[in-house]
């Protein structure tokens, strides 16, 4: 693999990359509309997506922020995060992943593909909970372009668009039902999401976990080039915040 970068890129004005940290930066930029704010922390609606944004440098005012949306104890998800969560946040899940950026991916429509719609959410559903991509909720198709492939009228692959920094969208919720796997209809949705949002001159760019190295191997099998590791991250509020004379509270949502 290309070498990663193990600190955040920035241009000519150290501006960090929008791709740093990119839910902050759709949640800023494309994605503003979704946004739901608590101080100096956004998220997305938690039927759209799980995910939540820091700034790049939390303080623990942001920390306590976030821990006033999760509620007391709630979970959080959290990814490209540049420290960790405090001592009293316990972390019960902790994934390496790796962020790939398009390179030279022969993008192009697919015949077979359809577009997905609200009205296809049951279905998206139903094959998410058979393949598990990833977070996939009711509102995730609201996120931008889902394209999916059907046999016999049955959805049996999807890849779809999620986050959407300045320039940039994010290919996720790739999925194929075990009964049409080997038929190459993941790549082949790729490359048809890569070519919309190509069309709208921007950049793919997707998200997997380091372990799951068939599917690294295929998304650089097709143009994409490893930029950055990162780290996903789901941790749980503490069940009391301190407050300003230092005694301890309950966190409220």
């Amino acid at each position: 693999m290309p070498q990663n970068h193990t600190r955040p890129r920035t241009d000519a004005t150290s501006r960090p990359h929008p791709l740093d940290n990119p839910a902050r930066s759709s949640l800023t930029g494309p994605h503003a509309h979704f946004a739901e704010r608590h101080g100096r922390i956004l998220r997305y609606p938690v039927d759209v997506t799980p995910w939540i944004a820091l700034p790049d440098v939390p303080d623990a005012q942001d920390w306590a922020d976030v821990a006033g949306l999760a509620g007391p104890g709630g979970s959080v998800a959290l990814a490209a995060l540049q420290a960790p969560p405090p001592q009293d946040w316990e972390i019960v899940f902790r994934a390496e992943g790796v962020q790939l950026v398009d390179d030279s991916v022969a993008a192009a429509p697919d015949p077979e593909a359809v577009r997905l719609g609200p009205q296809d959410v049951p279905e998206m559903l139903d094959l998410v909970a058979r393949t598990r991509p990833g977070p996939f909720l009711p509102r995730t198709v609201e996120m931008g372009t889902y394209l999916g492939i059907r046999r016999g009228g049955t959805l049996v692959a999807m890849a779809g668009e999620r986050l959407h920094p300045p320039g940039w969208t994010e290919i996720s919720g790739v999925c194929t039902d075990e009964s049409v796997r080997g038929q190459g209809l993941a790549s082949r949705l790729v490359l048809a999401v890569a070519h919309g949002v190509r069309e709208r001159g921007e950049t793919p760019f997707l998200h997997a976990s380091a372990s799951n190295t068939g599917a690294v191997r295929l998304y650089e099998s097709i143009g994409f080039r490893l930029r950055r590791r990162t780290e996903f991250l789901s941790a749980l509020a503490p069940a009391t915040l301190p407050s300003a004379d230092g005694t301890r509270r309950p966190s409220l949502r």
